[in-house]
């Protein structure tokens, strides 16, 4: 879309950057991407505006050359998991031991020569309808991580897995133990927040929110 309205010739030359990647599926919310033009911002807002079905712009900001975006302060995600008569204590137990600093090999897909050691900072479980939503809040996360936490709990909520196995399972993460991958369609990317802030169009919230059920309903 950038190109074809002619903020940007090409991805290369003009330095696209985005602040993360998603798994196929996941929806993102909140991303943010970075790149060289000499189109203004207000312009920007107005050529990206003409297509709002499933891609919406709600704030600019101009950077400092060399701005990076994945160096963000924190990354925020979402995930809708189904209450299928999960108990909501050991919901919360279990995800209680994944915040803080862990090797999280048994709970991600980790690439070759990155480092497993990760710190998330909080996880918030809220119960809404039909689900538990659980909001995670890190600076960085490992391929699969959330899934594969999300699975882990939901065996945990579900009574065929013990918190002592998960506990087991990140403090010796030599011994290798696979929880499984719950599917990618109830994940967001819900914000990622730098040490700046952006300019953002009136009721922006709304807009959101409003995607975010859309996407919900039909899961």
């Amino acid at each position: 879309m950038l190109i074809e309205q002619k903020i940007i010739h090409d991805a290369r030359t003009s330095n696209f950057r985005t602040a993360s990647r998603t798994d196929r599926g996941v929806s993102a919310l909140g991303n943010v991407c970075a790149f060289d033009t000499t189109v203004s911002p207000d312009e920007i807002l107005i050529l990206l505006a003409k297509d709002a079905s499933e891609l919406f712009l709600y704030g600019t900001q101009e950077v400092e050359p060399g701005f990076y975006p994945r160096h963000a302060k924190r990354r925020e995600y979402r995930y809708y998991l189904r209450n299928q008569g999960l108990d909501v204590g050991l919901v919360l137990s279990a995800a209680v031991l994944f915040t803080g600093e862990h090797n999280f090999q048994n709970f991600a897909r980790v690439e070759p020569l990155k480092n497993p050691v990760r710190v998330i900072d909080n996880i918030v479980v809220s119960e809404k309808q039909d689900y538990f939503v659980l909001d995670f809040f890190a600076q960085t996360f490992l391929w699969n991580q959330i899934r594969r936490i999300v699975s882990a709990v939901k065996k945990v909520g579900g009574g065929t897995l013990s918190l002592d196995v998960v506990r087991q399972a990140l403090d010796h993460p030599e011994k290798k133990v696979d929880f499984q991958i719950v599917t990618s369609e109830p994940l967001f990317l819900k914000d990622v927040v730098y040490d700046f802030s952006f300019d953002y169009v009136k009721d922006y919230k709304k807009q959101l929110l409003r995607f975010e059920k859309n996407i919900v309903s039909s899961l």
